[in-house]
């Protein structure tokens, strides 16, 4: 294999190019480059192939672009095998027109508010669709208990929950004692401070508690549902699934959504005993509280339905946070950056959710009088 090169000569009637070598895709070096700053300028009258080995449609096209001026059709007979290659690649080479007008700021505006009203409207449906998919498969999982995979129930309960524990235990036992230091800094000017003991039963048990443990579970599982199930899409996984008989939904959604509907719970609970002991550390170091007076108190004053209100929260955020990370994953398509985008509306979406389902709770129970 020989280097691609040329030559220009000049002639009477103009220049003539000289092709030698192989202008081929592995052969042409940096010719293509010379070849342009010599022909900068120049009108060819010719074209010599005397002295070419060999060339490809890749050669050719790097030729033709080097060129600012159309090349003659001199010279291209001594090798009608070029010539054939030639005028096909002239064909596919695209004419250069002028670039497409640029819309107006308005229109553009006006077509971004248009696709993301169809954005949402087709993430609605597909919301809409998997949830009665998912109620079906649940449904008919509840009926026939046998079909429900319990090995993969077990070792996601395992991923999604007991894994779970050390960083749900730390970061509410910090949110109890932030708690704990800010009734302590406030409660104190009044001369009240005992009652710092109940802003913290009653925070921690009501609301941070549940609350802080399901978006650490969003952060975590939600994303974790949606980039495994969207590695098997990507894979098609889920397509062999289904060609083997095999729902996806029994296969994969339902053993998640059982694994958090048991956990989290589990965790709610860790989650106020955790924060409760970071409350006693504070009340008992900056109030010198002790730590039996502090159970004492939350015993004593601090009703129990405190406690069944975060609890009854917990498997609602359960549901809301597998069923979001399952959609988001089963809606990725075949490439990475769908992949990635999936996997962060997973995470943004699962904590939306739970901040207005909070709000919503907050409204029944207020009216309520819970």
């Amino acid at each position: 294999m020989q280097a691609a090169d040329f030559r220009i000569v000049e002639a009477k009637g103009g220049a003539v190019l000289a092709l030698s070598g192989d202008w081929t895709a592995t052969a042409l070096g940096r010719a293509p480059r010379r070849l342009a700053r010599a022909l900068q300028g120049r009108k060819l009258s010719a074209v010599d192939l005397s002295d070419l080995a060999g060339v490809d449609t890749v050669g050719l096209l790097a030729v033709l672009r080097a060129s600012d001026e159309p090349l003659p059709a001199k010279g291209w007979s001594a090798r009608p095998e070029a010539k054939r290659l030639f005028d096909y690649v002239r064909g596919l080479e695209p004419e250069k027109g002028p670039p497409p007008p640029r819309l107006d700021p308005i229109t553009r505006s006006l077509v971004r508010i248009g696709q993301g009203v169809f954005d949402f409207a087709q993430e609605m449906t597909g919301s809409m669709i998997f949830i009665g998919r998912l109620v079906m498969a649940l449904g008919a999982a509840l009926s026939r208990p046998r079909t429900i995979r319990w090995p993969a129930w077990f070792s996601l309960t395992e991923r999604a929950g007991m894994d779970a524990i050390p960083i749900v235990a730390v970061t509410n036992f910090f949110i109890g004692a932030v708690i704990a230091f800010l009734g302590a800094d406030l409660l104190t000017d009044f001369g009240a401070s005992v009652f710092t003991v109940d802003l913290i039963a009653i925070s921690v048990l009501r609301e941070f508690a549940v609350v802080i443990t399901a978006v650490l579970l969003a952060g975590r599982s939600a994303s974790a549902f949606a980039a495994e199930l969207g590695s098997m899409k990507m894979t098609q996984e889920v397509d062999a699934m289904q060609v083997m008989g095999v729902d996806p939904f029994q296969a994969l959604v339902i053993p998640r959504l059982m694994s958090l509907l048991l956990m989290l719970p589990l965790l709610t609970f860790v989650a106020m005993v955790a924060g409760l002991a970071g409350g006693v550390l504070v009340a008992w170091a900056k109030l010198d509280l002790s730590p039996a007076f502090f159970l004492q108190r939350v015993t004593a004053y601090v009703p129990i339905q405190h406690f069944w209100v975060g609890v009854s929260k917990a498997p609602v955020f359960a549901v809301v946070i597998a069923a979001i990370g399952c959609r988001q994953g089963f809606a990725v398509r075949g490439d990475v950056l769908s992949l990635g985008r999936r996997v962060t509306a997973a995470v943004v979406h699962a904590i939306f959710a739970i901040i207005v389902i909070d709000a919503i709770f907050a409204m029944i129970y207020l009216e309520a009088g819970v």
